[in-house]
C-alpha cells in the first residue's frame, strides 16, 4: 500500500532592524542543514516548522529565540506560499516583526553557521527558496501568488534557491 503524503505547516520570520533583514548561512551539509525542503548553504529567516496548537505568532516567537536569542514582539502575518519539491510539500506561513530586543546568535550552529544583517536590496545568494519567496512577497506586498500546480525536480529548486529576488520579481511582471 502505498504511504500516505501530508502536508507540513512552517513558518518564516523576516526580521527587520535599519531597513536591513537578518538572515542565517545553513550550513553545507545538507546533513545539518536539518530541512525537508533542502536548502543547504542558502541565506534563510529563522523559521521552522508549526508545533501542534500552536499559532503563527506563537511559533514565529519561538522559532526566532531558539534560533536567534532576539526576543520579538507583535509578528505579523504578510504572506503564505506553497512550497513543493518532489517529495515534499509545505504550507509557508512568512510573518515580519519590526520590534526586536537582543542581538542575533549563532544558538544552532550545526544548522546555522552565522546570522548577518543585509539590506532589503542587496542581499546574498543564494537565498533559500521558501525565504526568497517570502521576501519577494514582503516588496510586491503580495499576501499570496498563484502558481502552476506542479512539483518541482530536485534540480529546478537548486536552481531556484540560486536565483535572485530581483529575478524572482522580473519573472512575475
Amino acid at each position: 500500500m502505498d504511504e500516505i503524503q501530508k502536508v507540513g505547516a512552517g513558518i518564516g520570520v523576516m526580521l527587520i532592524k535599519n531597513n536591513k533583514i537578518l538572515l542565517g548561512k545553513r550550513h553545507e551539509d545538507p546533513e545539518k542543514a536539518s530541512s525537508l525542503l533542502k536548502g543547504a548553504g542558502t541565506w534563510t529567516m529563522p523559521g521552522g516548522k508549526l508545533h501542534f496548537q500552536e499559532s503563527f505568532e506563537e511559533a514565529a516567537k519561538r522559532e526566532v529565540m531558539e534560533e536567534t536569542g532576539i526576543k520579538i514582539k507583535n509578528p505579523k502575518i504578510i504572506c503564505i506560499n506553497n512550497d513543493k519539491i518532489e517529495s515534499v510539500h509545505f504550507v509557508t506561513i512568512g510573518l515580519i516583526s519590526y520590534d526586536l530586543e537582543g542581538e542575533p546568535e549563532t544558538r544552532e550552529p550545526d544548522e546555522i553557521t552565522e546570522w548577518k544583517w543585509f539590506d532589503l536590496n542587496n542581499l546574498p545568494e543564494p537565498l533559500y527558496f521558501p525565504s526568497a519567496k517570502v521576501i519577494e512577497n514582503y516588496k510586491a506586498g503580495a499576501f499570496y501568488k498563484k502558481e502552476e500546480n506542479k512539483k518541482m525536480s530536485l534540480q529546478e529548486y537548486q536552481k531556484a534557491c540560486l536565483r535572485t529576488v530581483k529575478e524572482f520579481e522580473n519573472e512575475t511582471r
